[in-house]
């Protein structure tokens, strides 16, 4: 079983109250094979709702207490973003989760990269809040960018 961000598979939970449509994590979905998840909203955060971005460092630094989760109004929703990690969790646990595919850039889920803080479209080498947390775990976590490369799928 996959956890999977919610948005990778349609479901309208972005910020900006969109999705994306990755037709091979859809059908996953369908199947069974995958538990579509947004951390942003398991922690209470509506839809659509004001960009976050991390300032002061990445998911881990969230975790540790060395980073805040903020709005681009200077809302802190640090605490809104850990519980939803933790629901992931709480989830990935549940279904026996090993691996999960996480959208790029996110907060919450960015495996890679993440937006750095300034509300500038300015990217950096980093993780989101649940990405950080899954990963602690032993979960193997991967982006819509990189899990084909990674990750061995049956094809009908």
């Amino acid at each position: 079983m996959l956890i999977v961000s919610a948005c990778l598979a349609g479901e309208k939970c972005r910020y900006t109250g969109d999705g994306f449509d990755y037709p091979e994590l859809r059908k996953m979905v369908e199947e069974g094979k995958a538990v579509p998840v947004c951390p942003e909203v398991l922690g209470g955060l509506p839809v659509p709702r004001d960009p976050n971005e991390i300032v002061g460092g990445d998911g881990f630094d969230v975790l540790d207490g060395r980073a805040r989760v903020l709005t681009s109004r200077g809302e802190d929703k640090t605490n809104v973003f850990l519980r939803g990690a933790g629901e992931v969790l709480a989830i990935a646990r549940k279904h026996g989760a090993r691996v999960a595919i996480l959208k790029e850039r996110s907060p919450s889920c960015g495996s890679g990269m993440i937006y750095d803080g300034t509300f500038s479209g300015k990217k950096i080498p980093g993780c989101g809040c649940t990405a950080a947390l899954l990963i602690r775990e032993g979960l193997r976590v991967y982006s819509e960018e990189n899990y084909q490369q990674n990750i061995c799928f049956e094809q009908d």
